[in-house]
């Protein structure tokens, strides 16, 4: 039977208060190890018990088929699934989430847009899960069920409306400003949006005609070196106008709509020496501009019109040592009252997801050149800090 010594009182713990700690004697090296271990092990404790799992259960109402939440064959659950790092799991008309508390807060916040957008009478498709997730993820408070049911125009079965926060601020900022610059890359829809706006305001009768626009850059303006009659040699820099303009209006009345004057689809050069009372004007491809046209285009403004103005600065095919005026004017304009910037990005190309990352892959390629101290691909015609800037 072992041996008990009796305890040493220079070793026996102090007496504390109520509430405080025990003080223990001078831990030996080994003690101190085992002391470590413990300590290391309890953080280990305890971080396991902040991120454990936690689960969350969502009742959806009954007015609601589950098919209709979750797509013909769980679609929209497997797009849901493949998206959110909690696991999902579906029974009967109960859903339940497990995992971290952050991670169920973004899930069942998509699952109640989802839920607002089938109470607005929307079908749900993957990409409007993809695109309410995105939102949820930024800041700014936008909700997905306001942004994907803002709508614009409809024509023959197809509604038009944004798709994405800054789509819909861009939308709103037309509303709000007579002059309205929407700056992007291709297939963000700044153009798309414009035109769908002037066609509502037509209709709506908040003016009385639309105007289109565009530079013919790769005629340099002369348009007689091309074969045909003038028709034929702008109808190529402008068939991108009527393109949209049959999505939005019946294609039998385009023509009389233009043979009235109601629409006119005309080259930049054409605006000069006008005055554009009560119409909607749109300037496509403003990136090849000169600085001098851009201003000849924002002073044909008239009384009850608006003017949108849509380019993407990455993509100008000026002649070399021509400055951009949509480069410029952001310098000139920003900040005078009632002139609008409305930026958009990579994260609102609604186009093949592909394009979205080709675009990021040009970012990324002409910051490396700008670094290099060499201008990238479509440097030619913009502005580099050694140029001098026109006159304010």
């Amino acid at each position: 039977m072992p041996h008990n010594p009796r305890p040493d009182p220079s070793r026996t713990p102090s007496r504390q208060g109520p509430g405080q700690r025990v003080s223990d004697p001078p831990a030996r090296p080994a003690d101190r190890a085992v002391t470590d271990r413990a300590v290391t092990d309890r953080a280990v404790t305890d971080r396991a018990v902040t991120d454990r799992a936690v689960t969350t259960r969502i009742v959806v109402p009954v007015a609601h088929s589950m098919v209709s939440l979750l797509g013909s064959g769980d679609q929209i659950l497997s797009v849901v699934e493949r998206l959110v790092t909690s696991d999902v799991h579906v029974r009967g008309n109960e859903i339940t989430l497990t995992g971290s508390p952050a991670d169920n807060a973004l899930a069942a916040g998509l699952f109640e847009q989802l839920l607002l957008l089938l109470d607005r009478g929307e079908v749900l498709t993957p990409d409007a899960v993809e695109r309410s997730l995105a939102m949820l993820t930024q800041d700014g408070g936008d909700k997905p069920a306001d942004v994907l049911t803002l709508n614009i125009l409809s024509n023959r079965g197809r509604t038009i409306r944004p798709k994405t926060v800054n789509q819909k601020r861009y939308v709103e900022a037309i509303d709000r400003h007579t002059i309205v610059f929407g700056i992007g890359p291709a297939g963000t829809g700044k153009t798309y949006l414009a035109m769908a706006k002037a066609v509502q305001a037509l209709q709506a009768k908040q003016v009385s005609r639309i105007i289109l626009t565009r530079p013919a850059v790769e005629a340099g303006e002369k348009l007689g070196f091309l074969p045909g009659t003038l028709y034929d040699k702008i109808d190529p820099y402008l068939r991108p106008l009527y393109d949209a303009l049959h999505d939005m209006l019946d294609p039998d009345s385009i023509p009389r709509l233009m043979a009235a004057g109601t629409i006119e689809v005309a080259p930049l050069a054409y605006m000069r020496g006008r005055t554009l009372n009560d119409a909607f004007i749109i300037l496509d491809e403003a990136q090849n501009t000169s600085a001098e046209q851009m201003k000849m285009f924002l002073t044909r403004l008239g009384f009850g019109s608006r003017i949108v103005v849509t380019g993407d600065i990455t993509q100008v095919d000026l002649p070399g040592g021509t400055m951009s005026g949509l480069r410029v004017v952001r310098d000139i304009l920003e900040g005078v009252e009632d002139v609008h910037f409305a930026t958009l990005t990579s994260t609102d190309v609604i186009r093949h997801k592909l394009v979205s990352r080709i675009v990021d892959a040009y970012e990324v390629y002409d910051a490396e050149q700008e670094a290099a101290g060499r201008g990238g691909p479509q440097r030619a015609g913009g502005r580099r800090d050694d140029v001098k800037r026109g006159p304010r």
